[in-house]
C-alpha cells in the first residue's frame, strides 16, 4: 500500500519543505508555503531498467510547415500577441479582478466564431446563463461559440478529445479547475500545475490554442507556482487602475513574438474598445502652461507612446519628507533626486516630492529619467516646461545624459502629435527636422533651463 507522505510548497517559486515554516528559504516569502499531500510507493529512487523509447533529431535546415496565425478580430489584441494566436501554444493572461480578462476573452472569441472558427470558452467560475448575459451586453448574441461550465479536468479534457479538435479554448480561470487524482483542493500548487502540464500537453498534441485567465495576488503575480510562467508560451499582464478607464495588456514573455508590447483598450459599458492612438489619448488633458508637468517620449515594445509626467514640489517641516510615486519606480525617483542634489544643488531632500504618470501608463525605461527631472525642476521653480516640448534621456549618476535607443522613433510620433521642440541628449545628426532639438549634456544644462539666472 502506497504511503501517504506530506509536503509544504512555496506558492510563489515552488521551493518544497518536509515540515512547514514561515519562511521560505529560496525567495524569502512569508506565509507562502501551503500543504501538498502525494502518494509515494516504496519504488526505488532512480529510474528503472527498462529502456525508453529513441528520441529523433532533426537539423536546423529541416523544412517547415508552420501554420498561419489566427486573428482575433482586436489589431491590439494581436499586437499583444506578436501579430496573432500561434496554433498550438498556451497563453497566460492575469490582472486584477474586474479589469477586463474575461471580457476581451469572450469578446476574441466570439469574433472568431462569427469568422467561422471552431472556439470553445469553459468557466469555471460563472454560470453559462452569466457568460450569456455579458455577451448579449457585448453585442456578440448571435455568435456560434461553444460555452461550457465545468471544473473538472478530466471531464474537460475528455470533451475536447471527441471528434476535431476546436481551434481555440479558454479556461476561466486555471485556479479553479481540479484533477481527481491529486489529493488537493483547487488553487493549490500541485493542482495548479498538474492541470496546467494536461491542458498544454493536450494544446501541443492536438494544435489548440490553449487560452489560460490565472488569479493574481495582492502584489500583481500570477497565483500559483511560479514554474506555471515558465511552461507557457506567452504571459499577458493586464495593466491599469480602476479609476482611469485605460486598460494596457503588456506582454512580459511570448516566444512568438517581441516581449513588453502594448495593446491600448478603453473599458466601455459595451466591453474593451482598442485605442489606435494612445499617445493622443494620454495628452487628451494635458496643460503645457501648468508647471510641474513634462511631456515623455517613450517605447513601449516596438510603438512609441508619448505621456505626461507630473511632479509636485513642496517645501517641507517633517524630518523624513514624503516620497509618493505612481506609474514609475520609487527607487528610481530616488536615484534622480539625489543627483539633482549633489550634481546640480537644488536642495530637494527637504521637499516633499509627489510624482504622477498621467493615464495609467506604467513606464520602465530609464529613457523618463530627463523627463522626470525637468517635472520635478519645472515645480520647484514654478517656470513651465517649453510649450510643444518633449524630453527623454537617460540620467546617470555623475549628472551626463545618456543617449537612448530610437531616437527617432520617438521624434517622429512627437511631430506627428504636432510638438516642434525637444529636449534630448546629443545626437549624431536631427532625424526629423521639423522638430528642433536641445542638447542637455548634463543636468546643469537643465537647470540651467529653468534657472537661467542661476539658483536663489
Amino acid at each position: 500500500m502506497a504511503k501517504k507522505l506530506t509536503s509544504y510548497t512555496c506558492t510563489a517559486c515552488g521551493a518544497s519543505y518536509v515540515r512547514w515554516q514561515g519562511k521560505c528559504d529560496e525567495c524569502g516569502g512569508w506565509n507562502t508555503l501551503s500543504e501538498e499531500k502525494a502518494a509515494v510507493s516504496g519504488a526505488p529512487k532512480g529510474l528503472s531498467g527498462k529502456k525508453g523509447s529513441r528520441v529523433s533529431f532533426v537539423s536546423l535546415d529541416t523544412p517547415l510547415d508552420e501554420a498561419p496565425r489566427l486573428m482575433t478580430g482586436i489589431a491590439e489584441f494581436d499586437r499583444a500577441l506578436g501579430g496573432g494566436l500561434v496554433p498550438g501554444s498556451a497563453i497566460l493572461i492575469g490582472g486584477d479582478p474586474g479589469i477586463g480578462k474575461s471580457t476581451i476573452l469572450l469578446q476574441a472569441m466570439g469574433k472568431m466564431a462569427i469568422k467561422g472558427e471552431d472556439c470553445v470558452y469553459i468557466s469555471g467560475e460563472e454560470a453559462t446563463a452569466q457568460i450569456q448575459m455579458r455577451a448579449n451586453r457585448l453585442g456578440l448574441k448571435g455568435a456560434p461559440l461553444k460555452l461550457g461550465c465545468e471544473t473538472s479536468l478530466r471531464d474537460i479534457l475528455t470533451t475536447l478529445d471527441e471528434g476535431k479538435p476546436p481551434r481555440v479554448v479558454v479556461i476561466d480561470s486555471i485556479q479553479t479547475l481540479f484533477a481527481d487524482h491529486v489529493e488537493s483542493a483547487p488553487g493549490t500548487v500541485s493542482q495548479v500545475r498538474v492541470c496546467a502540464h494536461e491542458l498544454i500537453s493536450f494544446a501541443k498534441r492536438k494544435g489548440t490554442v490553449v487560452l489560460l485567465v490565472g488569479h493574481v495576488t495582492k502584489d500583481g503575480q500570477i497565483a500559483g507556482p511560479r514554474v506555471l510562467e515558465h511552461m507557457v508560451d506567452t504571459v499577458l499582464y493586464f495593466e491599469g487602475d480602476r479609476g482611469h478607464q485605460f486598460r494596457i495588456l503588456r506582454a512580459v514573455k511570448n516566444r512568438f513574438g517581441g516581449t513588453d508590447e502594448i495593446g491600448v483598450f478603453e473599458m466601455t459599458g459595451a466591453g474593451l474598445n482598442e485605442v489606435t492612438n494612445p499617445s493622443a489619448l494620454f495628452l487628451a488633458d494635458h496643460n503645457a502652461r501648468e508647471p510641474g508637468s513634462a511631456v515623455f517620449a517613450g517605447i513601449e515594445g516596438s510603438r512609441p507612446v508619448l505621456v505626461e509626467i507630473q511632479a509636485l514640489v513642496a517645501r517641507s517641516s517633517a524630518a523624513n519628507p514624503r516620497r509618493a510615486v505612481v506609474g514609475w519606480d520609487g527607487g528610481r525617483l530616488a536615484m534622480v533626486l539625489a543627483v539633482l542634489d549633489a550634481r546640480a544643488g537644488l536642495g530637494l531632500a527637504g521637499c516633499d516630492v509627489y510624482l504622477n504618470v498621467a493615464g495609467g501608463l506604467k513606464i520602465t525605461e530609464p529613457a523618463a529619467d530627463l523627463a522626470v527631472a525637468a517635472a520635478l525642476i519645472s515645480s520647484l521653480s514654478q517656470t513651465p516646461v517649453p510649450d510643444e516640448t518633449v524630453v527623454f534621456g537617460e540620467i546617470s549618476l555623475s549628472g551626463d545624459v545618456r543617449n537612448v535607443s530610437q531616437t527617432e522613433a520617438r521624434l517622429k510620433e512627437s511631430a506627428k502629435l504636432g510638438f516642434s521642440g525637444a529636449l534630448t541628449p546629443k545626437v549624431k545628426k536631427n532625424p526629423v527636422k521639423t522638430i528642433k532639438q536641445q542638447t542637455i549634456a548634463r543636468v546643469g544644462d537643465l537647470v540651467a533651463q529653468f534657472f537661467p539666472h542661476g539658483l536663489p
